[in-house]
């Protein structure tokens, strides 16, 4: 099936939602047992890890982690957010930056200044906005960014969203108390893929449409290492403890420009195949044999890429054996892991 569609339903008894683009599953979330990110604790700080720069916190889901901060003792209570999903193990990791976001809005507490998305160009609906934002954000020392999808929004929309955000900030922020406690969670999928998927799409909300629009056929696929290209071409997306190994292969195409046409394929396909499976840390691509002549087209390919994706990745380079590294913030629950 041609164009977006956003699903909405349940699998294995969470609350799920896909995105299918032409077909095809481009975007997967689900309820994990975990705290989400955008949670906020009250939290008690706990013992610093000396020559880290950072600190463990108490929190009711237990122990948490903050990092860069400096001159605070034990036993002080801070406002910190869930920022991604911890590894196996180890603590939540948090930030003591906290953000208040929804589909129009956001609204910064610890940065002042009222600002609008970059992708908004028309000067006079930058007006209008920021009209909207100041009068939202009249008598309010917080800070306020107005997303890319306020500017072909409803107006009343967009000031509803300035409201809830600026009232709940302010409430959250207001907090008092002095023991470990969630102040507010994170968003669910469904929540979530208001939020974020903002582009044009039909919105699927029957219950079984997973089946029916054949998300579960796809999330069947994804459970398994092997990532068609095209043609006699593939990837393998193999998550190990320390790392996701990614290794590329031609086929049967043997000729010249076979290792450059996978590797821009999989340049194409990898930020799908990571938000689907829900992966992240350190990425290693081993990729098909082409002349080093032709790695700028290969990066080039890579950025316009991931510049699409939302999740915050890192492209850090070539290694001295010729593959290329990743860093990537973990932002999903592996998939793996959800449906174990």
């Amino acid at each position: 099936m041609k164009g977006r569609q956003i699903l909405l339903d349940h699998i294995a008894g969470r609350e799920a939602a896909a995105l299918m683009v032409d077909g095809v599953l481009s975007d997967l979330l689900i309820e994990g047992d975990p705290p989400s990110p955008g949670t906020i604790y009250r939290a008690v700080t706990d013992r610093p890890v000396k020559g880290q720069g950072g600190i463990f916190l108490k929190t009711p889901d237990g122990s948490a982690y903050l990092r860069g901060v400096k001159g605070i003792g034990q036993g002080e209570v801070l406002q910190v957010q869930v920022t991604g999903y911890a590894e196996p193990g180890k603590a939540i990791p948090v930030t003591h930056k906290l953000l208040f976001k929804s589909r129009h809005a956001i609204v910064t507490p610890d940065a002042p200044g009222l600002n609008l998305s970059r992708r908004i160009r028309d000067d006079d609906l930058r007006d209008a906005l920021m009209e909207l934002a100041h009068e939202g954000m009249e008598g309010c020392e917080m800070g306020l960014i107005l997303r890319s999808a306020a500017a072909t929004a409803d107006p009343g929309d967009v000031a509803e969203d300035i409201a809830a955000m600026r009232e709940l900030a302010e409430q959250v922020v207001g907090d008092e108390g002095s023991d470990p406690e969630v102040l507010t969670l994170g968003d669910a999928p469904h929540v979530l893929a208001w939020r974020d998927w903002v582009d044009t799409a039909d919105i699927v909300t029957d219950k079984g449409c997973f089946e029916s629009h054949g998300v579960l056929d796809a999330i069947d696929a994804a459970q398994g290492a092997r990532v068609p290209l095209g043609g006699d071409m593939n990837m393998f997306v193999e998550p190990t403890r320390a790392l996701v190994a990614v290794d590329v292969n031609t086929g049967a195409d043997g000729s010249f420009a076979a290792g450059l046409r996978a590797n821009i394929a999989c340049a194409r396909a990898l930020p799908a195949a990571l938000r689907v499976r829900g992966l992240g840390g350190q990425i290693i691509l081993d990729l098909a044999p082409m002349p080093k002549k032709e790695r700028r087209s290969f990066e080039a390919a890579l950025r316009a890429a991931f510049r699409a994706d939302d999740v915050d990745t890192v492209l850090a380079g070539w290694t001295p054996l010729g593959h290329y590294e990743l860093q990537r913030k973990r932002a999903r629950l592996p998939l793996s892991e959800v449906l174990s």
